[in-house]
C-alpha cells in the first residue's frame, strides 16, 4: 500500500468511526425514556482556549471544522458529549489519548462547550451568490 495514503486512510477510518458512533447514539424507531444525559456546563472561551494549547487544531482547525487530510469534522454539531468523551479517552486510529490526567472532565466540558457555540455555516458561500 502507498504511505503517502495510510494517514488519509487512517483520518477517513476515524470520521467513519466518529459517524458511526453518532448514528448509533440516534434512535429512529419509537422515542425512548432514556436520552444521554445533559453535557455539563462548560465554558466556552476557556474551551477554545483549551482547544488550541491541548493541540486539538492541529488535526481539527481552529473552529472544529476537520479535514479529510487530518482529522474529522467536530463542529458546529459535535457529537453527544458521552460518545466524545469515551472517544477522548480512548481514541481508535492515529488520535492520541487525552486521559484525565491530560485534560480534566471540567477541561473537556468547556471543550465541548466550545464546539457548541461554533456557528454553522452559511448554505451558500456570500461569493456564489
Amino acid at each position: 500500500m502507498n504511505r503517502g495514503r495510510l494517514p488519509v486512510l487512517a483520518c477517513a477510518a476515524t470520521a467513519l468511526l466518529l459517524a458511526g458512533t453518532a448514528a448509533a447514539g440516534q434512535n429512529t424507531s419509537a422515542p425512548s425514556s432514556t436520552t444521554s444525559p445533559p453535557a455539563p456546563a462548560g465554558n466556552a472561551a476557556n474551551g477554545r482556549k483549551l482547544f488550541a494549547t491541548v493541540g486539538c487544531y492541529q488535526c481539527h482547525g481552529y473552529e472544529g471544522q476537520g479535514s479529510t487530510a487530518t482529522g474529522p469534522r467536530l463542529s458546529p454539531r459535535p457529537l453527544p458529549f458521552a460518545s466524545l468523551s469515551r472517544y477522548v479517552r480512548r481514541p481508535a486510529g492515529q488520535m492520541p489519548p487525552y486521559t484525565a490526567k491530560v485534560l480534566s472532565d471540567a477541561e473537556l466540558a468547556d471543550i465541548y462547550a466550545f464546539l457548541q457555540s461554533v456557528p454553522a455555516p452559511p448554505a451558500t458561500p456570500p461569493l456564489l451568490k
